[in-house]
């Protein structure tokens, strides 16, 4: 393959989330989060494991950005546990939770590394969960609040502030299909929980300006949506569909200005929007700064009267479209490796959405690591060679892309570290790091060395 070189500014990165890494589920009055509660839930979770421990980041942060800076990162997009700062999601702020980000991100800069927060990814406080958690629109109120305490305190030194990780995820997985906390099966809730996040995008984004932040924005997990046949008419109905569910209905209103009129339509055969207030839409579209794509996998649908549907996941597409199962080489999550739909995302999205600069925020792959004595890199090492090849040719479609002329400004590996994998558990491994969950011992993978060299050429 050809050598590339990206952009002189690339910014090269890796990420984490707070419930996956950080541990300390009851330490300096950190409460409850709706994961906490989902995991020990019978059934949810394998093996019945949870984020009680995790990597232990809460307690070898310092350890973690020692490595991050011998891998020469020069990002690091981590999330703040509302738990910590707020542990009822509203009231007092608790210092202390916010006392581990103040030495992070200190740690951080002090090895040269930017700091990227999210200000949610996923661990809402329980309080708000058990008040219907983004089925009741007063949690996006209250996320305003959190959002505000959180720069008050690390606003002085960092300049990059995400509000929300991958909302199709909380919305749809954690009220449609039920996968993920809080385990709800509720195609009304599900849109509902769409729009209150949305909303709380908007209030936080507000309320980060006029407490002066300089580079705000979103991260979403948009899909290439792609037909099983390129003729076939009732495929491309199917692909509007799925592309509206997972696509447009958060595309549209954080960067059009609305709701896309389909869209609507579609969810108000489930719900009455009532929950969509005027004024809403205008708060939503806010300009940001910065658009984050989270990418793994395309999806193929077809349009069939018999399909089996996405279920929950998908509300209201039982019995219309047929989710197509992955082929050729998966992952060990079963997720279809095709680093070619990295490319159509990002120019769609620049296309149809143009003005936005980009940032891959995520993109890696699980694979069983071959590690120990019989490791072909020798005693101790973790030998990924998949996971190598997975990185590199999405890298190369990354690439494409700004050779196309899309506005990608960086490229966030995930993840750091090995971790907690939702309700996979801890049998599913993202890192580049390995991470010995018995003894907590980092061990570098040949994946953190292949990522060390493409950071130092700037290219492959």
């Amino acid at each position: 393959m050809s050598e590339l070189r990206f952009p002189d500014n690339f910014l090269w990165g890796a990420a984490t989330a707070a419930y996956q890494i950080e541990g300390a589920a009851r330490e300096d009055g950190r409460g409850p989060s709706i994961w906490d509660t989902f995991s020990r839930t019978p059934g949810k979770v394998h093996q019945g494991q949870t984020g009680d421990v995790a990597c232990d980041h809460y307690h070898r942060y310092a350890e973690d950005v020692a490595l991050m800076a011998e891998l020469g990162l020069r990002a690091y997009r981590f999330s703040i546990a509302w738990p910590r700062v707020q542990p009822d999601g509203t009231g007092p702020v608790n210092p202390r939770g916010l006392d581990f980000y103040d030495r992070l991100v200190d740690a951080l800069l002090e090895r040269g590394i930017d700091p990227i927060v999210t200000l949610y990814h996923w661990d809402l406080p329980q309080t708000l969960g058990d008040r219907g958690g983004w089925t009741n629109r007063e949690t996006a109120e209250h996320f305003a609040t959190y959002a505000t305490a959180a720069y008050a305190r690390l606003g002085d030194r960092v300049d990059v502030w995400t509000t929300l990780n991958e909302p199709w995820c909380s919305a749809y997985l954690g009220y449609g299909s039920g996968v993920h906390a809080p385990g709800e099966q509720d195609a009304a809730a599900a849109f509902t929980a769409v729009h209150h996040l949305l909303l709380g995008h908007g209030l936080a984004a507000r309320a980060l300006r006029a407490a002066g932040a300089r580079t705000v924005g979103i991260t979403l997990n948009p899909a290439d949506v792609r037909p099983a046949d390129e003729s076939s008419a009732a495929d491309a109905a199917a692909v509007r569909l799925v592309d509206g569910l997972h696509n447009r209905i958060f595309l549209d209103p954080l960067l059009a200005g609305g709701y896309p009129e389909d869209v609507l339509e579609h969810l108000s055969r489930i719900v009455e929007p009532t929950f969509v207030r005027d004024g809403d839409e205008k708060l939503i579209a806010a300009p940001i700064d910065l658009l984050g794509i989270n990418y793994y996998q395309p999806t193929y649908v077809a349009g069939r009267p018999d399909g089996g549907g996405g279920g929950g996941a998908y509300p209201g597409t039982d019995g219309a479209v047929e989710f197509l199962p992955p082929v050729g080489p998966l992952t060990d999550m079963g997720w279809m490796v095709e680093p070619a739909g990295l490319t159509r995302l990002l120019e769609r999205i620049a296309t149809d959405y143009p003005g936005v600069p980009l940032l891959i925020t995520e993109n890696g792959a699980a694979y069983p690591d071959k590690a120990g004595a019989d490791s072909p890199d020798g005693p101790g090492q973790v030998a990924d060679t998949d996971r190598i090849a997975y990185l590199e040719g999405h890298l190369r479609a990354a690439h494409e892309a700004i050779s196309r002329g899309v506005d990608l400004r960086g490229y966030l590996v995930w993840s750091l570290l090995d971790n907690f994998e939702w309700a996979e558990g801890y049998r599913r491994r993202f890192g580049i790091v390995h991470v010995n969950y018995l003894t907590q011992r980092r061990t570098p993978k040949a994946s953190a060395r292949w990522y060390q060299e493409v950071i130092s050429r700037n290219g492959l």
